[in-house]
């Protein structure tokens, strides 16, 4: 499985693992930018290893829609999603 952007994933690995969060972007083919609004704010997301992350088959279209518009996404908005998973 591939993982793109506004996808929601679960740490495999490392302090915050077993956590959801959502791909904010992608780096290279390796790296992936993330957020769950809580304990990684969008301001400063979490740069981790794609190898490191498991794909749970959901995505948090919101969070595309607003990407693709170049609308800001806020923390609430994460959280709140989460939450509802």
């Amino acid at each position: 499985m591939v993982i793109n952007p506004a996808d929601v994933v679960i740490s495999k690995a490392g302090r915050d693992k077993g956590k959801t969060f959502i791909v904010l972007s992608l780096e290279n083919e390796q790296f992936a930018y993330i957020a769950d609004g809580g304990l990684r704010k969008i301001s400063k997301p979490k740069k981790k290893k794609l190898k490191h992350l498991k794909l749970t088959g959901k995505k948090a279209d919101f969070a595309l829609l607003k990407m693709q518009n170049g609308e800001e996404i806020t923390n609430r908005e994460l959280k709140k999603f989460l939450r509802e998973l």
